[in-house]
């Protein structure tokens, strides 16, 4: 799909554009500007006043000024460094215009005396009289409609200048075409919205503060284009990999129940419902593209199993994958009673397979004796070859991105895909991460799981906290010891598990662990099988516990240096205890003073334990590119859109591109015709491929 001729002008080189030379052109690169396009998304983030004063004596200095004046006597400096001093007076006040390294005879022609000039500056006071140093605009009368009343201020970067920034904007400004309205009538209606073209021009020629404002009707509607691009082409990738024609997969419930049995407990109502959208997929022709998002310990894992139980009951195959070896280790232990309660045979493929074993699983696969299959990410390689695969389950503790999914879905002839996330992500984010997807939400705790208590407690206390341990220990309970990465490097946070290590052994003896990120893993293995058989009480450890370890008879966790961590890593740490039946606490641990910012982290895990609320204060208090790593999100960067803020439009975003392409799946109506110009303004290309393709 070749880009519109309206556009042309505004895909031009940045030089086309009148002051814009090519030393110019790369320093705007740093501003992420590489056409005239770029310009217009350039938005300023302030504004200074400029509105027309009859004297100085109207201001408080320091602030800007703009007044009109009759220049006076010129002052060149009588030694080197001195500055060049011009009297000036405007209605009421005689004062100083101050020049630095300025050359006489380009001052006398900018400003001759006897003259009248506007001047427009900032203005402060030096031994009792008013200089304004430098003035940012010096004009002359007639050309003071040239000077905006309210002036945008833009980011800059080396090499480039707020004059300069500002007569690049108009330039590309006048080359924006009358392009047709994208946004639906009636929402546009709703929100009181200008076109596209008016809310151009009143975001770069703001008439107060107000119109900066991230509630200004013009930002706004240029914060939902670019999240509604955004949404169009997650829709569009949805549309892909549903328009592949999937299999129905139809279960009848046998297996599911033997396993369903063969439980303590009855699954939750959230596992119920989750798992009944999950089947209304399966048996569904289209592909399914399911998120299926849950707090620790929502019992996510079960709900994959089953998933993979209808599979199974359909006379297909499954696979359930994960990121480390560890963790798929982990899951195949986990799964193999369920597997076992089903009469399924299940199996691991790690990258540890190797020779008559590997052929041997991977002949099973092939004809379909191996009906379930868990592995890393050598579930992908050539060699793997299914019978008949109808249901990938993902679990993404690392982010697994659109592309990946749609290879995965490859596999299998046309396998559903299902991804398990354990970090609550708030609405927003989760919109603008997985908008391809549909999302399925476990947001009860299964039954017998008990609150945790959560408490603060100043490090200056450690003594009464080692006592608390010592009795707790005696009592029979096992507990977690979590130190931090105090800095970056490895060495550094083991020296402070070291430490701990020695002095807890000192106390209670041989019953302390230890395991940290320098241990070969092999002992790390050991020493984390000795604390789940219960020969270690205290296992002292950095972080790397935070991942999916089970052990349910520990019911302490104790996290040193609790105000450097972030919330999502303090909520998941929390939710190592609390699996077994006795009532389980949390002890943070901080270094008074706190920071305002990290009381407020602190408060918000002891007051609550529902992942969704601490996600959302997280993205408050951190903003949306921290909250998941900006390098690999996934997350788009949105010039406009405040995703933090402005989180209710994404959702909006998305229902209006999923209902527009299910009207109109080619964009070749006259809204969808419209959307195609946005498409291409926002760099969706992506998109505009999927689009071509289909």
């Amino acid at each position: 799909m070749s880009r519109p001729v309206p556009l042309f002008p505004l895909f031009a080189e940045l030089e086309t554009l009148e002051g814009v030379g090519a030393k110019t052109a790369r320093a705007f690169a740093a501003l992420g500007v590489a056409r005239p396009k770029d310009l217009l998304f350039l938005l300023p983030h302030s504004a200074v006043d400029r509105s027309r004063k009859a004297s100085v004596r109207e201001v408080v200095p320091p602030c800007t000024v703009t007044v009109e004046v009759e220049v006076g006597l010129h002052q060149p400096p009588r030694t080197k460094g001195r500055p060049y001093r011009i009297f000036v007076r405007d209605q009421m006040l005689e004062f100083q215009l101050v020049f630095f390294h300025a050359r006489a005879d380009y001052l006398q022609k900018l400003l001759p005396t006897g003259q009248r000039r506007l001047v427009s500056g900032k203005v402060e006071l030096f031994d009792g009289i008013a200089q304004m140093v430098h003035p940012d605009h010096v004009l002359r009368p007639e050309e003071a409609a040239e000077l905006p009343e309210f002036e945008p201020v833009y980011p800059l970067t080396a090499g480039i200048t707020q004059k300069l920034v500002a007569k690049a904007v108009a330039g590309a400004l006048r080359r924006v075409p009358e392009l047709p309205e994208w946004i639906d009538g009636p929402l546009l209606a709703r929100e009181g919205w200008p076109g596209w073209n008016r809310a151009l021009c009143e975001i770069h020629a703001p008439a107060g503060a107000a119109d900066l404002a991230l509630t200004a009707p013009a930002r706004q509607r240029l914060a939902y284009d670019e999240m509604f691009a955004h949404q169009v082409t997650l829709a569009l990738a949805r549309a892909t990999l549903r328009r592949a024609k999937g299999q129905v997969t139809r279960g009848n419930g046998v297996l599911q129940a033997k396993v369903l049995k063969s439980l303590p407990y009855a699954p939750t109502g959230a596992q119920t419902r989750a798992l009944a959208e999950i089947a209304q997929d399966m048996e569904n022709p289209l592909r399914m593209n399911r998120l299926l998002q849950g707090d620790v310990g929502a019992g996510k894992t079960l709900v994959a199993f089953l998933a993979l139980l209808i599979a199974v009951e359909a006379g297909g195959q499954g696979v359930m994958m994960a990121p480390t070896e560890i963790l798929a280790r982990q899951h195949h232990e986990g799964l193999a009673p369920l597997a076992a309660a089903a009469g399924v045979r299940l199996d691991l493929l790690t990258g540890r397979d190797k020779g008559a074993e590997r052929a041997a699983k991977l002949a099973a696969l092939a004809d379909g004796r191996l009906q379930i299959l868990v592995g890393t990410h050598a579930v992908f390689q050539k060699d793997v070859a299914f019978h008949d695969l109808r249901l990938a389950v993902v679990d993404e503790q690392h982010r697994f991105g659109v592309a990946q999914r749609m290879e995965l879905g490859a596999k299998g002839a046309a396998a559903d895909v299902l991804v398990m996330t354990a970090t609550p992500i708030p609405r927003s984010l989760a919109l603008a991460s997985y908008g391809d997807m549909d999302v399925s939400v476990l947001d009860e705790k299964p039954a017998g799981r008990k609150p945790i208590r959560t408490a603060l407690i100043s490090d200056a206390r450690m003594e009464e906290v080692v006592g608390h341990l010592i009795r707790a220990v005696a009592e029979g309970r096992q507990v977690y010891w979590v130190c931090p990465l105090v800095e970056e490097s490895e060495l550094v946070d083991y020296a402070s598990a070291e430490e701990r290590f020695a002095s807890l052994r000192a106390v209670l003896g041989e019953v302390v662990g230890l395991v940290h990120g320098q241990m070969p893993p092999a002992e790390k293995d050991a020493a984390m099988a000795r604390f789940v058989a219960g020969d270690t009480k205290v296992l002292v450890a950095t972080t790397v516990i935070e991942v999916g370890v089970n052990v349910p008879n520990a019911s302490i966790m104790v996290i040193e240096r609790a105000e450097i961590f972030g919330l999502a890593q303090l909520h998941q740490l929390r939710g190592r205890v609390g699996r077994g039946t006795a009532d389980s606490t949390c002890l943070l641990l901080y270094q008074a003073p706190l920071s305002e910012t990290a009381e407020r982290r602190l408060k918000v895990i002891r007051d609550s334990e529902d992942g969704f609320r601490i996600a959302e204060e997280d993205l408050a208090i951190r903003g949306a590119g921290d909250l998941i790593g900006t390098a690999q999100s996934g997350l788009p960067r949105f010039r406009v859109a405040d995703l933090e803020r402005q989180a209710g439009l994404m959702a909006v975003a998305q229902t209006d591109a999923r209902r527009l392409l299910a009207d109109d799946p080619g964009l070749t109506g006259p809204r969808g015709k419209a959307v195609r110009f946005l498409l291409w303004l926002l760099d969706q290309d992506r998109a505009i491929r999927l689009i071509s393709v289909g």
